[in-house]
């Protein structure tokens, strides 16, 4: 109904009439001026010049891929949303895949955190799951996020750097703001350099909850879990691919559907019942918090499988609408006070960049489900409303549309008891901003700590203002000493013996900044074996990509054996030889090639391997191109 295929159909104007000319204008003689009257001149140039919307202010860059959603059994005595409860449906999602702090045109690869945006369409309503490949984040209110964003950004003198948080405004907003400490760990980690979308987590970030048909609700964190395991690039890696394809992750993904290698991930909760909800030793309402899965085990409950890339990329990917307020019954909110801040953000940022409040009637933000409100006319009004009546309650047309009952799928919110003082302050339990930060350090091998220290030596030697690099060691030894140490070495600074008394800088004009200082705490597990990609799973060679370096007189045998055993165990064999077109084996034979070392770099594959013969030796020998690329390798 909403696609377009110009195949074998004449050429129109928006209102239907066929072109005869799309070459020239209408102009007054051959060398003459443009006429006023030339309609089809002032459509497609009208139109093209309004073709471009506000790009998102964050999550700009992005990717996406549609496929369906089954859950494994019934989580009727959790929830009494229906898509979580039948085995046997196929619920479809659209998935985005996203940057955070890049414009559309950056790079896949800049160090960040991921957006993990997945769109069901249920039998009752779209649910979105508006999450991150991170499961904390950097601030605990929501009124911070536009400062946090600000800072983050280029900055406004002369708009540098693109997709990067290595400059100072950022650092200083951090150094200044103790909360965001553990955030920062998780995006000096290789968790924010990752190999490919279908290899990383995808988190909630939220405590939401869950309830049941008796009304009984449960707090729970939401887990994606990849089926291919945690992988990710070096840093070194990340640059050079920045360079020679920005769309890196783009079009793994595009690629990997597109050759049915379809990405999986299993869905997982981690379930909370709400007497527990103060035996951890941090708020489960803290953004910058996570639940160790010591502590609360990731229970599997379902599979998302992506199997279809989008048809138009504006249309789908570009328009898609997510909103963390969309829900189903048998899912509600907490009172996180980030999550309630977003509530509000999304669909006002909706309104603006997709020019109105009809949004939801885009091909790809539409519901499977019958949508009838009250809500009427705005820019771009699609439905055609039949009767005269719009409003709530009315006789004439019947008192409908009717109001649900919640045994037919009214959707109830959570009659949560609640009391207190109209207040503009933060609890006490919000104050431990060091102690996960530490688990996290803890939890991670030797060589991701090594990556660490690296990438904070990195970011922070790109400022300009030393005192921002002082006042970030301060925060790095409240974390671990030893990587404080590591950090200042890089940097030739020295570690304070002795910290300041004030840390956090965010303080109201009335407030005593002592009191709003972090609170030390001892984390509630000394490591976390979840939280290091060394203990993911290895899932092998499938998908992997793997340059097979060739040149004339390349042995017959070694090229075509490695070739089949890779095809085999599910990898991609290209080859990569000194010029395009096709190679002549020592056999005679033709083979056909992929990339040439031009058109290719080793950063690229994900192994390299050279076969036999000794005219391709000698050639390869002789190419400085291929001896780089064995070099990188």
């Amino acid at each position: 109904m909403f696609k377009e295929d110009a195949a074998e159909e004449y050429l129109t104007t928006n209102q239907g009439l066929r072109i005869n000319d799309d070459q020239n204008s209408l102009k007054a003689g051959e060398r003459g001026p443009s006429l006023q009257e030339d309609f089809h001149l002032r459509e497609k140039i009208t139109h093209f010049d309004h073709e471009r919307i506000p790009e998102r202010v964050v999550h700009a860059r992005g990717s996406a891929a549609h496929g369906y959603f089954q859950v494994y059994k019934s989580l009727a005595p959790l929830t009494k949303a229906v898509f979580l409860q039948d085995p046997s449906i196929k619920t479809p999602v659209f998935v985005r895949f996203s940057t955070v702090v890049g414009s559309r045109g950056s790079s896949d690869l800049a160090r960040d955190a991921r957006g993990f945006a997945v769109k069901f369409y249920t039998q009752e309503g779209n649910f979105d799951l508006v999450g991150n490949n991170m499961p904390v984040f950097f601030i605990q209110d929501a009124l911070k996020f536009p400062d946090l964003v600000h800072a983050v950004k280029p900055e406004p003198h002369h708009e540098m750097p693109q997709a990067a948080a290595a400059h100072d405004t950022f650092w200083d907003f951090i150094s200044l703001m103790p909360e965001s400490m553990h955030m920062i760990m998780w995006v000096m980690s290789d968790r924010a350099l990752p190999r490919s979308y279908r290899m990383m987590e995808g988190f909630g970030v939220h405590t939401f909850r869950l309830i049941n048909d008796k009304g009984q609700a449960r707090f729970v964190k939401f887990h994606w879990k990849p089926l291919l395991g945690l992988h990710s690039v070096v840093w070194d890696e990340a640059q050079k691919i920045s360079g020679k394809d920005p769309d890196f992750h783009r079009r793994d993904l595009w690629d990997a559907i597109e050759g049915g290698a379809y990405p999986e991930w299993e869905f997982g909760i981690q379930v909370v019942e709400e007497k527990d909800e103060q035996k951890f030793g941090f708020d489960l309402l803290d953004p910058t918090k996570l639940i160790p899965e010591e502590l609360v085990p990731v229970q599997r409950i379902g599979k998302m499988t992506l199997n279809r890339n989008p048809d138009n990329f504006f249309s789908e990917t570009e328009q898609v609408a997510f909103h963390p307020g969309h829900l189903v019954s048998g899912i509600d909110f907490s009172n996180d006070p980030l999550l309630q801040g977003r509530l509000f953000s999304y669909t006002d940022t909706q309104l603006i960049r997709l020019g109105g409040p009809n949004f939801h009637e885009i091909p790809i933000n539409r519901p499977v489900a019958p949508v009838h409100n009250n809500q009427r006319d705005g820019h771009m009004r699609q439905a055609i409303n039949d009767g005269r009546t719009s409003y709530q309650p009315n006789s004439l047309g019947g008192g409908c549309p009717m109001q649900a009952k919640a045994d037919l799928g009214g959707f109830v919110s959570y009659a949560e008891k609640m009391s207190g003082t109209k207040v503009r302050q933060r609890s006490r339990s919000f104050f431990d901003h060091f102690s996960q930060a530490s688990l996290f350090w803890h939890s991670q091998s030797e060589p991701e700590q090594a990556h660490i220290v690296k990438a904070f030596r990195f970011e922070l030697g790109k400022l300009e203002v030393p005192a921002i690099r002082e006042r970030m060691i301060v925060m790095l030894m409240q974390v671990d000493p030893s990587l404080a140490k590591r950090v200042a070495q890089g940097l030739g600074l020295s570690v304070p013996t002795k910290s300041p008394t004030l840390l956090n800088e965010s303080v109201p004009a009335d407030g005593n900044p002592a009191e709003y200082q972090p609170k030390p705490n001892k984390s509630s597990a000394s490591r976390s074996s979840a939280l290091s990609m060394a203990n993911s799973v290895k899932g092998g060679i499938k998908t992997r990509k793997v340059a097979i370096l060739a040149a004339d007189g390349v042995d017959d045998a070694d090229l075509n054996g490695m070739k089949k055993a890779l095809i085999e165990a599910g990898a991609q064999a290209k080859i990569v030889a000194p010029r395009l077109g096709m190679l002549t084996s020592a056999k005679g034979a033709e083979i056909h090639i992929d990339f040439s070392f031009l058109t290719s770099s080793s950063v690229l594959f994900d192994a390299v391997y050279i076969p036999g013969g000794d005219k391709n030796i000698q050639a390869l020998q002789q190419e400085d191109d291929a001896i780089e690329f064995v070099k990188e390798a």
